[in-house]
């Protein structure tokens, strides 16, 4: 589809233009060669595309050299995509920016404007779609939101990991993520994806983390570990051990998640949020208190910063307020905050509140909101 694109351009600018299809092509090429060239009916010749490009004072790049350069440079982008290898990612994403302008104004447009859309987390215009080959639609199907059809396109480790994370991290239906994740890791051992394989594990254990399962959480975090220590993966590392000690602490096993949150030796934020709540319900308030002071000082670039402090201020409250529950003020900073954890984050961050937010209903009895908040919530943890 993609030789076929530059059709689309020149229609556009002799529109834009209003010029005639025989103004266009007079001396170059027959009205009915232009008419099929622009219904992507032809593929026009280069010679052709040159200088209908060169009469509509269009630049057009497409020289072998360049298109060669061009060429490799979309596969290398594509391959690290469909590898999940962040790292080469990185680089790749610069070296993309500074050939993006050349590369918008030849037959690499559509690989271009995709990989740019990847970069950006933007799908690019729906008018594009007709020339997109099925790899580049399942790239915009994903950045659609539209999973299913990515995977019906292009069946591949990425495309259903991709599939499951976005299930996992929207909080839709647990099973359907699921179900991504395990095929996204059948998939990977067939290709050889080990990183995939090792994210599809990481996001299985999530989910169940989610759910506060903790036998199929750890038997899940279990092989992620090993795959995670083969590739040298310290920060995947460190996140099973803090999804685990959250999860310990979702289960009611304070002692097992105060233990491993007093041993951080560089706590972030959301370490010292969970220890405080540890020290809540070991009863040690002075050192929760601690821990919120040393939370406050912190200077950090966490994503969301405000909607972190806010998550400190509430266990604050409650460390300081013995009727907190009874408390308006409470219960709007509260539902604030888990409106927004619903909104901006992970399903995780809810599902850890959502257990606060059923006791302020349930104190100042607002019964049918607790009920009507537990038969829409998508994920059914432990509720102590």
């Amino acid at each position: 589809m993609e030789q076929l694109f530059p059709g689309a351009l020149i229609r556009r600018e002799r529109l834009r233009r209003s010029w005639s299809q025989e103004g266009l092509c007079s001396g170059i090429c027959a009205v009915s060669y232009l008419s099929k060239i622009e219904q992507g009916k032809a593929e026009a010749s280069p010679e052709i595309l040159r200088l209908l490009f060169a009469r509509l004072e269009l630049p057009w790049h497409d020289d072998e050299a360049f298109l060669q350069r061009a060429g490799e440079l979309t596969e290398r982008c594509y391959e690290a995509i469909f590898c999940c290898d962040e790292p080469a990612l990185d680089g790749l994403r610069k070296e993309l920016a500074a050939a993006a302008e050349r590369m918008t104004d030849s037959p690499c447009a559509l690989d271009a404007a995709i990989l740019q859309g990847f970069f950006s987390r933007q799908p690019i215009g729906e008018e594009l779609e007709p020339f997109l080959d099925l790899r580049q639609l399942a790239l915009q199907r994903l950045l659609q939101s539209r999973d299913e059809e990515a995977m019906r396109l292009y069946p591949c480790a990425y495309v259903s990991l991709m599939a499951g994370i976005g299930a996992y991290e929207q909080g839709g239906s647990d099973a359907a993520a699921l179900q991504y994740l395990r095929r996204a890791c059948e998939m990977a051992a067939e290709e050889g994806q080990v990183r995939i394989m090792l994210l599809a594990r990481l996001y299985m254990g999530n989910c169940y983390c989610n759910r506060v399962d903790l036998k199929n959480m750890d038997a899940q975090y279990r092989v992620a570990r090993r795959l995670a220590q083969a590739l040298g993966d310290k920060e995947t590392l460190q996140i099973i051990r803090y999804n685990t000690a959250s999860a310990q602490l979702e289960a009611g096993r304070c002692g097992e998640a105060y233990r491993y949150f007093t041993s951080v030796e560089q706590p972030s934020l959301m370490d010292l949020h969970k220890l405080a709540i540890c020290c809540e319900k070991l009863g040690r308030r002075e050192e929760a208190l601690d821990a919120l002071n040393r939370a406050d000082a912190m200077e950090t670039d966490y994503p969301d910063l405000p909607l972190a402090r806010q998550m400190c201020s509430l266990v604050r409250f409650r460390l300081e307020h013995a009727d907190y529950f009874r408390s308006p003020e409470y219960g709007q900073t509260l539902l604030e905050v888990f409106d927004q954890c619903r909104k901006k984050l992970p399903i995780g961050y809810a599902s850890f509140h959502l257990p606060w937010v059923l006791e302020w209903y349930t104190a100042s009895r607002q019964y049918r909101a607790a009920y009507e908040l537990l038969l829409d919530f998508p994920v059914k943890p432990a509720i102590k």
